[in-house]
């Protein structure tokens, strides 16, 4: 009696463990196309270029990598951003790398918290690149599946 119960503890255990390693293991992957930022007036003439990126999310840990080409001026940097809703800018959330160039690649990862999760998820994170000129941004997408 007490081994079949040690066996059936041991059958469960190893379930749980299973199920906690399957779950931590899944990743989500979101896409986007980085397209030139809404753009007025002197602006609009130094804004150009295409991309693409995707990013995975593991856990907590969010893993982007991805292209860029024919900015009008290079690269200085690329921002994950929480929109206040899809569409809509927001703030500066975490740095990754680029390419400092007018064509080249985005990478980087960032552990985010559990509301950035949440936002990933209702497609409220977009990446920025920003570029000589403009300097408030270039190419931007929204992180969607």
């Amino acid at each position: 009696m007490a081994s079949t119960r040690r066996i059936a503890t041991g059958v469960i255990g190893a379930g749980f463990l299973w199920l906690a390693l399957s779950v931590s293991g899944q990743n989500e992957t979101y896409k986007t196309r980085l397209s030139p930022v809404a753009a007025t007036g002197q602006s609009r003439a130094a804004v150009s270029g295409i991309g693409t990126a995707t990013a995975v999310l593991t856990g907590n840990k969010l893993t982007v990598t991805g292209t860029f080409e024919l900015l009008r001026t290079a690269a200085t940097a690329v921002r994950l951003h929480n929109g206040v809703a899809t569409g809509a800018r927001g703030p500066a959330i975490h740095d990754l790398t680029i390419s400092k160039a007018v064509s080249g690649t985005i990478s980087g990862s960032a552990d985010l918290t559990t509301q950035e999760v949440e936002n990933l998820r209702k497609g409220r994170l977009y990446i920025q690149i920003y570029s000589e000129k403009p300097p408030d941004g270039t190419l931007w997408g929204w992180l969607l599946k």
